[in-house]
């Protein structure tokens, strides 16, 4: 399957979601940046309130773009196999960096405002796609400790492992690709247009989507 973009990805979530979550308002949580787009779609579709949820990925010290983990806004950290190699003082000073980069969104993000309380309520969380699936899960975890009434993660594309990693965090998974092992390299490779999302992107939408709930009273 290959997507025209992340909004074209987001649709059809959107009309997966539907018919279970339409009005009933919930919670979906997008992980930026690239996932913001398309949460806004979802969102708006489904009658529900935008947010994001707030995890970064920590980088393997030879190879950044490898994750060996990831730390979400509450400082809780999520370590892959990929960690065991590490030593704890680069793991621990890489947490601190991405813990920075985090509170730095929060606040261009949501000057106004924390993160709105999933407490009770149904949360659809979601990422253009997932590859290793350490984000993805640090996500859910960060999520679930809030106490959900329903936890559901919503994903464009998702490697094989990845999708059975989310198997095991949240109550239902809905991925539109799991293509075979051997075919999954990148995320960018099922997108025909994989622009990146930048942050002044996500501050529009997230401000455009707070005056317009403002708006509607």
């Amino acid at each position: 399957m290959l997507f025209k973009n992340r909004e074209h990805a987001g649709q059809l979530l959107a009309r997966k979601l539907s018919p279970s979550y339409k009005n009933k308002n919930p919670l979906v949580l997008a992980i930026p940046r690239g996932a913001v787009p398309m949460a806004r779609i979802i969102a708006d579709a489904l009658g529900g309130e935008l947010d994001v949820v707030l995890v970064h990925k920590l980088g393997h010290p030879a190879q950044p773009e490898l994750a060996i983990g990831a730390v979400d806004e509450s400082g809780h950290v999520f370590l892959t196999d990929y960690a065991l190699e590490i030593g704890h003082e680069y793991v621990d000073a890489e947490k601190e960096r991405q813990l920075e980069v985090i509170r730095q969104r929060r606040a261009r993000y949501t000057p106004s405002s924390g993160p709105i309380d999933p407490r009770d309520r149904l949360v659809i969380v979601v990422d253009d796609g997932i590859a290793t699936g350490s984000t993805m899960t640090a996500a859910l975890r960060a999520v679930r400790a809030k106490k959900p009434k329903k936890l559901v993660a919503a994903v464009g594309v998702a490697s094989a492992q990845a999708a059975r990693a989310m198997k095991q965090e949240a109550d239902e998974v809905v991925c539109l690709h799991v293509p075979e092992e051997y075919d999954f390299y990148a995320v960018g490779q099922f997108f025909k247009d994989f622009s990146q999302v930048s942050d002044d992107d996500v501050i529009a939408i997230l401000q455009k989507n707070a005056q317009e709930a403002s708006a509607a009273g």
